[in-house]
C-alpha cells in the first residue's frame, strides 16, 4: 500500500511529537502494527517491525511506564532524554521518507526533531510543575495521559492524516503557552525559595 504525501507528512510528525513524550512507546506500537501486519512502514521504518527492536523497545517500555510515575524520579528520566528523544523523533521522523529524495528526508527530520522537543519541553515543565505539589495524584494523572496520547496520535495519523495535522498544529500552540506560563511559575517559586533561604541564613 502507497501512502500519499499528506499521510506520509502526518506520520512523521506524528511519530516526531509523540517520540517527546515516549520514545519507547512508539517504536514499540509501530513495530508491532508493522510486525503484525496492521500497517505498511513506509521508507526505513520496516526495522522498527524487528524482533529484537520490537524487544528492546518493550523492554524500555516497561520500565519508563512505572519510573513515569514517581514524583522527582521521573523528572531525572524526562532530563536524561532530552539527549535521547529529540534525536530520535528528527531519526524516526525522517525515516519515514528513508529511499526518497534527501531534500524530504531532511525536511522530516527538522520537523520531527521541533516536534519532539516542544512535546518533551511539555512534559518537562509539567511534571517539573506537578513535583512542587506534595500529592501524587495530579503526577499519576499526567503520566496517564501521556500513556494515552501517543497511541491515540499514532492511530490518527494513519486514519486521519488531515485530522491529526490540524491537532498537532494545535497542540503545538498550546504547548508553547503551557510551557511559558509554567516557566513563570517555576522561576518565581526559585526565587521565593532563594528569598526564604536568604531571610532563614540571616535569622
Amino acid at each position: 500500500m502507497n501512502l500519499d504525501l499528506t499521510q506520509l507528512v502526518a506520520v512523521a510528525a506524528a511519530l516526531g511529537w509523540a517520540s517527546g513524550l515516549r520514545l519507547y512507546a512508539v517504536v514499540f506500537i509501530t513495530g508491532m502494527a508493522g510486525w503484525l501486519g496492521w500497517i505498511h512502514l513506509p521508507g526505513d521504518l520496516h526495522v522498527l517491525a524487528h524482533p529484537i527492536v520490537i524487544g528492546a523497545a518493550g523492554l524500555m517500555l516497561f520500565i519508563e511506564f512505572f519510573v513515569d510515575k514517581i514524583p522527582g524520579l521521573d523528572s531525572v528520566w524526562d532530563a536524561l532524554h532530552t539527549f535521547v528523544r529529540i534525536p530520535a523523533g528528527a531519526a524516526l521522523a525522517g525515516a519515514v521518507f528513508g529511499g526518497d529524495q534527501a531534500s524530504w528526508v531532511t525536511a522530516a527530520a527538522l520537523m520531527g526533531g521541533t516536534l519532539a522537543a516542544t512535546s518533551h519541553a511539555t512534559k518537562l515543565t509539567m511534571r517539573a510543575s506537578a513535583n512542587t505539589s506534595p500529592e501524587p495524584f495530579s503526577n499519576i494523572a499526567l503520566s496517564l495521559l501521556g500513556d494515552s496520547a501517543v497511541p491515540f496520535m499514532l492511530w490518527l495519523s494513519w486514519e486521519h492524516p488531515v485530522v491529526a495535522l490540524v491537532a498537532l498544529a494545535a497542540l503545538v500552540v498550546a504547548s508553547l503557552v503551557v510551557v511559558w506560563v509554567l516557566w513563570q511559575f517555576l522561576a518565581r517559586l526559585l526565587r521565593r525559595m532563594r528569598s526564604g533561604q536568604i531571610v532563614h541564613a540571616l535569622e
